[in-house]
């Protein structure tokens, strides 16, 4: 299913940790750079192939993978419900919410009372039965009373906290306890300096978040003079802010949301008295009050639906599935909020791109997603980037993220790093797909800055550009395929065809529909590039997954069957080969599966296989074949029979001996500081012994090795030729 011609990129300096390539420079024998703004026909792109990579080209890839994916791709438990991806949608539903009724998004829901056409500065009188529906299932929490007992002395109160922590329900309360007749609400438009001129009516009032700004703070002078005009009508006012620095002399009461178990039996004790017990003691419920960073809104939210529980398993999905479908809903509210500027949503969507990641890569790289959205929404003014802006603090909070610092491994070891996460894991997976399956309008400014972020020289950045197109891809394959993966698979730079690879991987963990078979295709595509990202992939694949290496390694077979052109592409077959080797708990069955191949194939699949094994030999990494042999590998009798076989083979192929001798170097010098790995080669050499040329093979072999350091034979190889020559047994 080879896709549309899309756009290619220009590929991105180097692929691993473990090296960093110069930019290439333009000579007459290279193919023309090609840009976004110019898409070939791509069938043109494909003369030349790059030249062959060094041999840790593609482990270093691998480390870099498994380094910098989202745990979340590699834990096991990759797909997630809800109507986004795969699942059954569960709106929010069950009846009236009272109090802040909010899912996220930048401002909490206004409720603003008064005849229609009232101008903006107009206050208007909350009705008394909303407020004592609101007051009976109301949870104080523990900063209430300390609130109430501030406004009983002062009569004004500004009460300060985080978005969705019930502040604006709180204030209503504060005031109906002080026994106001009446409860006004004021419009969050009405100027600081005039407040004292709107409390002229009998009652208490609530200004619920009043915007506040480095040129419209409220001042102490604007509560006195409140205060005041309080005094003469017997009065009090709250208002509600959000944690700012533009309150000068003035003391803000701090807010803490109450506990979500709180705000749910308050809830239960008016709706279901009788069964409050049973109904908080349904498993459900106590996955859902665990859960961190439950908004008042949300707690109410699922206390309606507990509420209306009746038992059937309809009612008990709908209250496990509550948490996906809030987080659905809070995603969506945020990018469809026109309250929420664009600089915001691109740092939400930078943030879903390098969650659990340094804080700082997420909101540099969100500038330029942002400079993308302004130019997609204002083409005729070039974009400006703020200098400066929120505190990373505030970021979060408004994000419902936190950042902690961590130590964050390097090439150099581990540094210390403040790193941001949301709360809810599931947030940036729902974001990304909210996005781009919702939000066509966001898709030219997305696609652009992936692939900015495909060609950045940190590891980290061009990973978590492939996973997130990867979370695109399990949304909508056809197009996530054609606008970004088919560019970089046939990009000239190896950097975006890693990427492609990466993708694909990561979408195949996802379970993104047709991806194997779109590999298996693109492994005998006419376009040396597609072919390259597909038998990549598919050696990224198999040790993730290690139920896919069979197909995998037919896949890459079926390359070799009909004769791999250039030798970048044998080697490229080669290492992705050799990386199923690394397929853990189902090693044994790939080493029979090159047995297989060796015996039962053409001579092109026979080299394939006894390069890749003999490439897999030759790592002393961790993970590597020698140390799965000496810890496992030994005590299976058909894998230390299959390995034998191969061993031998190789040593014995002439085309294939000195790569194979050169791997029993590595496995001798790794018997040098591991006793298992050399009780386990004096058990295996034996086996490789079946004629007089073996014998000698291995002879002139232990005998011309050099150590590590290329000084003289090393020990280890003068206790192996014992083994080689046997003494008799005397009698």
């Amino acid at each position: 299913m080879t896709p549309a011609p899309a756009a290619h990129d220009d590929g991105t300096p180097g692929t691993g940790p473990a090296r960093q390539r110069p930019p290439e420079q333009p000579s007459p024998d290279t193919p023309p750079r090609r840009t976004h703004e110019s898409e070939p026909d791509p069938h043109s792109l494909a003369g030349p192939e790059p030249e062959a990579e060094g041999h840790e080209e593609a482990r270093a890839a691998q480390r870099e993978l498994v380094a910098h994916t989202p745990g979340f791709f590699l834990d096991g438990d990759a797909r997630f419900g809800g109507s986004l991806v795969g699942g059954a949608q569960h709106g929010v539903s069950g009846g009236r919410v009272d109090g802040d009724v909010y899912l996220g998004g930048r401002t909490e829901t206004h409720h603003h009372y008064g005849p229609a056409g009232a101008t903006p500065d107009a206050s208007g009188e909350i009705p008394r039965d909303w407020i004592e529906e609101l007051a009976a299932v109301f949870a104080d929490g523990p900063a209430f009373a300390a609130a109430l007992e501030r406004l009983r002395e002062e009569r004004v109160l500004v009460l300060a906290g985080a978005h969705a922590t019930g502040r604006n329900a709180a204030a209503l309360m504060l005031v109906h306890r002080l026994g106001m007749p009446a409860v006004h609400a004021l419009s969050p438009e009405t100027p600081p300096a005039a407040l004292s001129g709107r409390l002229t009516r009998p009652g208490g009032y609530v200004l619920r978040d009043l915007p506040l700004s480095r040129n419209r703070p409220l001042r102490d002078t604007h509560l006195f003079a409140a205060r005041d005009q309080l005094a003469r009508t017997g009065g009090c006012l709250v208002v509600t802010v959000e944690n700012s620095p533009h309150l000068p002399g003035v003391r803000p009461c701090p807010w803490e949301a109450p506990p979500a178990e709180e705000v749910v039996r308050a809830l239960l004790r008016r709706r279901r008295p009788d069964e409050a017990g049973t109904l908080l003691a349904l498993p459900a419920v106590a996955a859902f009050l665990t859960e961190t960073d439950r908004r008042p809104a949300e707690a109410a939210a699922f206390a309606e639906m507990l509420a209306a529980y009746d038992g059937t398993p309809g009612a008990l999905a709908r209250l496990a599935d509550f948490g996906q479908a809030a987080v659905q809903k809070q995603c969506r509210d945020w990018l469809g909020d026109p309250q929420t500027g664009l600089r915001d949503k691109a740092f939400l969507i930078a943030l879903a791109v390098f969650d659990q990641a340094p804080y700082v890569l997420a909101a540099e790289l969100a500038d330029k997603l942002f400079v993308h959205f302004e130019r997609l929404q204002h083409p005729d003014r070039p974009p400006t980037v703020p200098v400066f802006g929120p505190a990373a603090e505030d970021r979060l909070d408004r994000a419902r993220a936190v950042g902690e610092v961590r130590q964050e491994e390097t090439d150099w070891g581990p540094v210390p790093q403040y790193t941001a996460a949301f709360l809810d894991e599931r947030t940036a997976r729902v974001l990304l797909t909210e996005v781009w399956t919702s939000h066509p309008s966001a898709r030219p400014a997305l696609v652009e800055w992936l692939r900015q972020l495909a060609r950045d020289g940190r590891g980290l950045v061009r990973t978590r550009a492939a996973a997130a197109t990867a979370l695109l891809a399990a949304a909508d394959l056809p197009s996530t395929v054609a606008l970004l993966v088919d560019g970089w698979a046939t990009a000239q730079a190896v950097g975006p065809r890693v990427t492609a690879a990466n993708t694909l991987t990561l979408s195949q963990l996802l379970g993104a529909p047709v991806v194997l078979r779109l590999l298996t295709q693109w492994c005998n595509d006419a376009h040396w590039g597609r072919r390259w990202t597909a038998i990549r992939a598919l050696g990224l694949l198999a040790p993730l997954r290690p139920d896919l290496a069979g197909p995998a390694l037919d896949a890459l077979a079926s390359r070799a069957r009909v004769d791999a052109s250039g030798q970048a592409e044998r080697e490229n077959l080669t290492e992705s080969a050799a990386l199923l080797l690394s397929a853990g708990r189902r090693r044994g069955e790939v080493l029979a599966e090159f047995v297989r191949l060796l015996y039962r194939d053409t001579p092109a699949v026979r080299d394939l296989a006894l390069a890749a094994f003999a490439h897999a030999c030759d790592n002393a990494g961790d993970g590597a074949l020698v140390g799965w042999y000496a810890e496992e590998g030994m005590y299976q009798p058909d894998a230390a029979r299959d390995l034998a076989t191969l061993w031998r083979t190789a040593l014995g192929d002439l085309g294939h001996t000195r790569q194979a001798l050169t791997a029993l170097a590595t496995w001798v010098h790794v018997a040098a500081r591991r006793t298992d790995v050399a009780t386990a080669l004096e058990l295996l050499l034996p086996a490789l012994i079946v004629t007089a040329d073996d014998r000698k093979r291995l002879d002139h072999a232990l005998r011309t090795m050099r150590a590590e350091d290329g000084s003289t034979r090393p020990p280890m190889a003068e206790r192996l030729l014992t083994v080689v020559h046997p003494v008799p047994a005397t009698r």
